[in-house]
């Protein structure tokens, strides 16, 4: 799990994106770079980091918003659960064919 900080970090992070993100694009269109390095730092869409919206953890962020050690967890404790169906299935039909 991420610590909270970081991830109310990312949270400030967005808005000022979201803040900056018209006067950017003029600044770039425009091309006043010096313009663009009085921007904040963080105001820039490359800061921004996908973060698993179950964990917060920044890397392995794959589809469904859930990074890939926490599906990989989930999918082991399906299988569990599926196998134990399957036995129970098996168990079932060789009942039906004795």
């Amino acid at each position: 799990m991420a610590k909270e900080s970081m991830k109310a970090r990312e949270v400030k992070r967005l808005k000022l994106v979201e803040k900056y993100a018209e006067k950017r694009a003029k600044l770039k269109a425009e091309g006043d770079y010096v313009g663009l390095s009085k921007l904040p730092l963080n105001s820039n869409p490359i800061r921004l980091h996908n973060r698993c919206k179950i964990t917060g953890r920044p890397k392995g962020y794959m589809v469904f918003l859930v990074n890939v050690d926490y599906r990989m967890e989930i999918l082991s404790r399906l299988t569990v659960v599926f196998s134990k169906m399957d036995s129970m299935v098996i168990q079932h039909l060789h009942l039906k064919l004795d």
